[in-house]
């Protein structure tokens, strides 16, 4: 057994230095961070090992899609798999900005001054669903004028990311890596809103969420390694464990949520549930942290950054 260390820190440390002492400190979520980034250092080190990297889309309406961006930049990760408000938040925010909020704000006076509430993000209408109503139609009809018909959700992902080819965005680092994001509730967003109104004018548009199925089929089955990092959950996060069960689990596995285990949802299911489906497997290194993405995300990903 080791001895518990004491936090050492100066004002001359580095995030790698102080990422280092989380695991010899011990301590409750602290141990289980620095247990998160030794695992992650082993997936990373690992050979032929397909990398995951799975998040909501409210995490990019914060400055926190600054770091899911520069995770698709520098290529950490094989496949992304998201829900659509990622693409809402990230095309949206190109444009123009999202403001500090509150919790405590009005909700009632928020709304009739055109201002969404995302926790303590201010969203205005003329930053999101007026942006997105412009640029979305005019994108589609593009994509639509090369060509294509069907696609796949992480196609039309590269397509927007190309058109949309701003360096902040996410999705334009994954079409310029050639980063597959995958968004099996495509429906689910203001994208997806766009997109049915579409093909209403163009039926004969179709974007095909089984073409990534298909994808996931051709990537999973085989004598193959696995790992991911899942921050949030729902179906973000049950579609990578659930593709994974078919080529024997995970290998590694590192997940930060904030649900309670207590109410049987997905997102509150710790990552050792997932060994009893065949979706994680038995030897895996595996741990779930408890805790704000937003406040977690930064000192994880900083280790590797």
């Amino acid at each position: 057994m080791k001895k518990v260390k004491d936090f050492d820190i100066t004002k001359e440390m580095k995030l790698r230095e102080l990422g280092r002492q989380y695991f010899e400190s011990g301590g409750f979520v602290a141990k289980k961070v620095g247990t998160a980034i030794n695992i992650l250092k082993s997936m990373f080190a690992g050979e032929d090992v397909v990398k995951f990297l799975s998040f909501p889309a409210c995490i990019v309406s914060t400055g926190t899609r600054g770091i899911l961006k520069d995770l698709v930049k520098n290529r950490m990760f094989d496949i992304v798999i998201t829900t659509c408000g990622t693409l809402d938040h990230d095309i949206a925010r190109v444009s123009k900005p999202y403001l500090h909020g509150t919790f405590m704000a009005d909700d009632k006076e928020l709304h009739k001054k055109e201002i969404n509430r995302l926790g303590n993000i201010f969203v205005p209408n003329e930053s999101y669903g007026i942006i997105l109503e412009d640029k979305m139609q005019e994108m589609l009809k593009k994509i639509y004028d090369k060509g294509n018909r069907k696609l796949s959700t992480h196609e039309l992902v590269w397509e927007l990311g190309k058109l949309v080819d701003d360096d902040s965005s996410i999705i334009t680092w994954a079409y310029r890596n050639k980063i597959p994001i995958i968004i099996p509730g495509i429906t689910d967003g203001a994208v997806g809103l766009q997109i049915a109104m579409f093909m209403q004018e163009h039926s004969d548009f179709q974007i095909d969420v089984f073409l990534d199925e298909k994808f996931l089929i051709e990537e999973m089955f085989g004598d193959i390694k696995s790992g991911a990092f899942m921050i949030g959950g729902g179906i973000s996060k049950h579609h990578v464990i659930w593709w994974n069960q078919f080529k024997g689990g995970l290998d590694y596995a590192v997940y930060i949520t904030t649900a309670p285990e207590w109410d049987g949802s997905l997102s509150g299911a710790r990552v050792r549930e997932g060994i009893s489906w065949g979706k994680v497997s038995e030897s895996a290194k595996f741990v779930t942290v408890e805790g704000d993405a937003t406040v977690l995300l930064p000192l994880i990903a900083g280790q590797f950054l």
